[in-house]
């Protein structure tokens, strides 16, 4: 049981990095982004053709996935993103589904269809018995970034300046504007960080979730879940989401093999029939 409740924990804080970019485009810029998951592809598959075919250690490579993933998203926020966010929300969802598709189809062609395979460190391989709780050294590992990756994000959002500009950014861009704000500025950075975040997340999770071109696609539902269960008002709710759906997916699968995902998408609706809008509900909007 405490190994289920460890392994459940494990995978819902990955799902909370690969998610919470996607939370901040939709709750803090209005955005419905549906290609999040190609940025997780992005840093998932930079990260193993790294460690691949250049033999990049495994610790040099997650912060290239970051910067790659952030890198993408702010040369795409800039070219393609930014001319939508005044359009409804048709328009983003069909611009960016169509994104996700471009993006399986050019790494299918360009890598391949086959699951890529990433060889761990040894010290992150094996685990630690402590009684009845057993746990992964990798997933231990990733409890350990995904809470300090937490902790920061809430810092930044909370106590900087940069998060002062971005909520003000958020409440009124005019008002913004006029007080020295540079808006696109903001925005251009928060995709950018959110995109790189997502691909932090590829990178750890493509041992544990698998990696191959249908990974955008696969992993959407799940990214969409933690955001309307969790809330966009901060990050605590897409958090809690994102723990209540890794223990009971792991928990259902190890219980409940023959029900799939069903206990996972029943908690999704009894949750949401309790709170519509989700956990947690921030006032206000982008204007």
């Amino acid at each position: 049981m405490l190994t289920i409740l460890f392994d459940g924990i494990a995978y819902g804080m990955l799902l909370f990095v690969l998610a919470v970019g996607l939370a901040v485009t939709m709750g803090l810029m209005n955005f419905i982004n549906l290609a999040h998951g190609a940025f997780a592809m992005a840093g998932g598959y930079i990260t193993v053709l790294l460690m691949q075919r250049l033999d990049v250690p495994f610790l040099v490579s997650l912060p290239i996935a970051f910067a790659g993933s952030a890198l993408l998203g702010a040369v795409l926020e800039r070219t393609l993103y930014r001319p939508l966010y005044n359009k409804p929300h048709l328009d983003q969802v069909l611009f960016s589904i169509g994104l996700v598709f471009m993006a399986v189809a050019a790494v299918d062609y360009y890598v391949g269809s086959t699951q890529q395979i990433m060889q761990l460190p040894e010290w992150l391989k094996g685990r630690t018995e402590i009684g009845s709780l057993g746990m992964g050294h990798y997933r231990l590992f990733i409890i350990a970034v995904c809470a300090a990756l937490t902790v920061g994000l809430q810092y930044i959002l909370a106590k900087t300046r940069f998060g002062s500009r971005l909520r003000a950014a958020v409440d009124d861009q005019r008002v913004a504007a006029g007080m020295g704000i540079n808006v696109n500025m903001v925005f251009l950075s928060t995709f950018a960080f959110g995109s790189g975040l997502a691909g932090l997340g590829g990178a750890l999770g493509a041992e544990v979730l698998g990696l191959d071109p249908s990974f955008p696609l696969k992993f959407m539902i799940y990214f969409l879940i933690v955001v309307a269960v969790g809330g966009t008002s901060s990050i605590t709710g897409p958090l809690l989401a994102a723990l209540l759906l890794g223990i009971a997916d792991v928990a259902g699968k190890y219980y409940i093999p023959k029900m799939g995902a069903f206990i996972v998408y029943a908690l999704m609706i009894v949750i949401l029939l309790w709170r519509p809008n989700g956990l947690f509900v921030r006032q206000g909007g982008k204007s």
